[in-house]
């Protein structure tokens, strides 16, 4: 993974962070697709806090210089996926990670750790 792609996983899980998003984890999945480099999951615990973590990280990763190049399932709360090109942001409610699974499909990939600031 490249600094670039590092830098938006620090900006995004440090805005989750601050919205009190719920089991936040970084995913270098670059040597596994090449859709990215990084997947960040995290969980919003109703659909009101779904929304609000996605608007958290959009708008801090955008005032960070990084352009978004889709957004899909913003009105349905319950599984909200931001797509920065290297990075693809999965905002999760509780009943939706579990069932999607994400972090078992990709259990291989190496974690990114981000201290907190």
């Amino acid at each position: 993974m490249n600094q670039t792609s590092y830098e938006m996983v620090r900006v995004a899980v440090n805005a989750l962070r601050e919205k009190k998003g719920k089991d936040i984890i970084a995913l270098d999945v670059s040597e596994r697709t090449v859709l990215c480099d990084a997947f960040v999951i995290v969980t919003g615990m109703n659909d009101r806090q779904v929304s609000a973590l996605t608007d958290a990280a959009d708008e801090a990763l955008q005032k960070a210089g990084f352009e978004k190049k889709n957004v899909e399932g913003y009105h349905t709360g319950k599984w909200i996926l931001l797509d920065f090109g290297d990075l693809i942001l999965h905002v999760f409610d509780t009943e939706s990670r579990a069932f999607y699974d994400l972090e078992r499909i990709w259990r291989d990939a190496e974690r990114i750790e981000i201290p907190e600031e």
